[in-house]
């Protein structure tokens, strides 16, 4: 029976063993950026802590948003293990440097299986993909502006307390409500 659902997939095999491991590694972003926001909550950075709670649970809803695309079509989505989180960094600017390698890796993932789906001709997920790719180019963008403050002002003391305020003003200018 397993076989016979698999074969009347709207998602091509291939493109939804990509898919599930889209999801773990959405899941890993979503623990990794708790584990930066209890740095900082730790380090009394506030704003910057706001900042990463909202990132894991966006990765989150990402995670979901594959999760169900694949049972809804008929396919099988597992539940990842998520380990070997890093909760050590040495400072606010180390860990936006590792939150935009951390996108920078989930968009080369899913343009791969944007290229696969264009291989298998499987156009309903390409299209599924498309919110993705506009989306990730903002996640980049995001981290991207808040890199630039690093190199704007001095991060030692009243420096790093400005940067934690400005990182909730990129946020809201990010996602205007």
């Amino acid at each position: 029976m397993k076989d016979l659902v698999r074969q009347n997939l709207l998602i091509h095999v291939d493109v939804l063993d990509l898919l599930n491991k889209q999801i773990k590694q959405e899941a890993e972003s979503s623990s990794a950026y708790l584990a930066m926001a209890s740095w900082c909550d730790h380090n009394g950075l506030v704003y910057s802590a706001e900042f990463f709670y909202e990132q894991s649970a966006e990765e989150r809803e990402h995670m979901m948003k594959i999760f169900h695309f694949i049972n809804d079509n008929g396919g099988t989505a597992y539940s990842p293990e998520v380990t070997n989180i890093n909760h050590d960094f040495t400072s606010l600017e180390e860990i936006f440097e590792t939150a935009l390698d951390q996108e920078i890796a989930i968009t080369k993932s899913i343009h791969n299986i944007i290229y696969e789906c264009r291989n298998k001709r499987d156009l309903t997920t390409e299209n599924f993909l498309q919110w993705y790719v506009n989306e990730q180019m903002e996640e980049e963008q995001t981290m991207r502006r808040a890199l630039e403050l690093f190199d704007l002002i001095n991060t030692e003391n009243v420096g790093l307390r400005f940067l934690d305020e400005r990182i909730k003003e990129i946020r809201e200018e990010s996602n205007p409500t």
